[in-house]
Parts: C-alpha cells; structure tokens; sequence
C-alpha cells in the first residue's frame, strides 16, 4: 500500500477560505500525473492553521473527488494526543485509505512519550498509519528504536516517513524495522539517495508542480532503473533544490502552483508570501523548466 510517490498536496485558499474549486483541480493534475496516493493537510497543506472543521472538509472533499482512483493518506497527527484521536476517528468515516502521523510539535515529547502518543493513536483506529519524523518542524525524531517498537506492537502502524534530511537514517530503520516494512523518503533532492538504501516512495512536495516526473523517477528506482532515475534526477534536482531553499515550505511551492494558474498565492498567517525577489527566482525556475 506504501509504494510509490505520494503528494503533500497544498490547500488552495482564496478570500480567507479554502478554494474548493481549485482544491479539485489539483486533485484531477496529481492523479493524471501519476502518483500513487496524495496527502492531504500535511505540512505542505498548512494543517497547523486550518480550524477543525476546515481541516476535516478538505479531507471529505479529497476522499469524494479521488473517488478511489488514487489512495487518500489524510494528515490527522497533532501535539496532542486527544486531538489526533479525533482527526484520525473522524477521517476514518469519511472513508480515506490511511492516516500520516507527525511527531508531536512543540511539547517535545521523549521516546517514551512518542511511543505511548502513536500507540494509543492506533489503538483508536483502524486504518493503516503512516507514521512521520520529521525533526526540522518538531525537534524531535522517531529514532528507529521507537520506530522498531511501535511496527512490533501496532497491527496498523504499516509505514514511516523520514524527513530527517540524512540517508543514512534508512539503514538504521530497516536494522530496527520488520523486514520489509515501508519506509518512505519525506525530502525530494534525496529520493535516490534514500531509495538506493531501500526506501519504497516519497511522499513529495515538488510533485505539486511536477507530478510525472517525480512518479517516473520512483517508479524507475522501484524498478531497479538506476540509470534512468539519474537522468531524471539530474535533470530535476536544481528546481528541487532552489525551490524548497528559498523560504519555509509551503510558501514556494504554493507560489509555484500560483504561476502555473492552479490556485491563488494566498497563504494563511504566520507564514507569508515571496518576497519579490524570490518570487522572482521561482517564476525563473519555472520558466527555465517549461512550466510556464
């Protein structure tokens, strides 16, 4: 179920709500493009500034206009606890395929409280978890220790996305991990480097904006097609690169969908739009790529 490229897909705003009309049209883009499943209201999605309500109705819009023509993996992790439980309980009735769990942010729990948190999580649900470290956002990581326990002692925790930035990471999880257990790549310029180690997908950012070559480049790695993911990823990797360096994700990345007439800029606060210089670099790479 875990395999192949899976989008962070934004959530398209427009007059300080979320802009359902362009939120499908992503959808239809992603699907012909590809991939294997999207995530809806992860990081890239801005979950942390969605109310309940908004977070749970851009998931029933997702699970309805997919209509099971990809996978639905819904963000429904939170810092608490009893919040994530709820998010994940409610996606569950509305029918999505699997539910992407983020380290607890903030509160910075140790590996003992990140084993109870995911634990109960998934003892509340029935869907397949996915689970996600992603350090650079929440201090702390899943160490494959924790990563080991929870896939021994949790039917439903089927995956893990690593974000940590470091390739290395996935021998350390395959060591603590049942073999075989899915580990996917969370940081698009390392998808070979990650994959050459043993991860089975990605769950992309730049698939936004290039949902076909990213599907190709893991499908080519997926098929032992080492040659013919170096030439995609030579290819695509300064957009990966300059695109995700010039401010916090999700900022460039929903500026570039922007450009290429998808949705409007419109990003919810704290976070802010590109300066005009970066805007600026974006339309550039866009340009140089063909995208615009």
């Amino acid at each position: 179920m875990f395999k192949g490229t899976f989008t962070a897909i934004v959530t398209p705003f427009k007059d300080g709500k979320v802009d359902e009309a362009a939120f499908r049209k992503l959808i239809d883009f992603q699907i012909e493009g590809g991939v294997e499943g999207i995530v809806p209201v992860g990081t890239t999605g801005e979950s942390p500034t969605l109310g309940r309500k908004e977070h749970l109705e851009v998931i029933r819009v997702a699970v309805e206009h997919v209509a099971g023509r990809v996978l639905v993996i819904a963000g429904t992790g939170a810092n608490a606890t009893a919040e994530a439980i709820y998010l994940t309980q409610e996606a569950e009735k509305l029918g999505v395929d699997g539910s992407l769990q983020v380290t607890p942010y903030y509160n910075k729990p140790s590996q003992e409280g990140l084993y109870q948190h995911f634990k109960t999580v998934a003892e509340c649900t029935k869907l397949p978890i996915m689970l996600y470290s992603v350090p650079g956002r929440s201090v702390v990581s899943i160490e494959p220790e924790t990563a080991g326990r929870l896939a021994k002692d949790c039917v439903n925790i089927l995956s893990i996305k690593e974000a940590g930035g470091d390739p290395e990471r996935v021998n350390a999880l395959k060591s603590a991990l049942p073999d075989g257990f899915p580990i996917l790549c969370g940081d698009d310029p390392l998808t070979v480097d990650f994959m050459k180690r043993g991860a089975v997908g990605l769950v992309s950012v730049a698939s936004n904006i290039i949902p076909r070559a990213m599907s190709d480049l893991v499908r080519a790695m997926n098929s032992n097609n080492m040659a013919g993911a170096k030439v995609i990823h030579a290819e695509y990797e300064p957009l990966m690169s300059t695109l995700m360096g010039v401010d916090t994700n999700p900022v460039p990345i929903k500026a570039a969908v922007f450009l290429m007439g998808m949705c409007e800029q419109e990003i919810r606060l704290p976070l802010v739009t590109l300066t005009d210089a970066n805007m600026t670099t974006v339309r550039g790479l866009l340009e140089q790529f063909k995208l615009v």
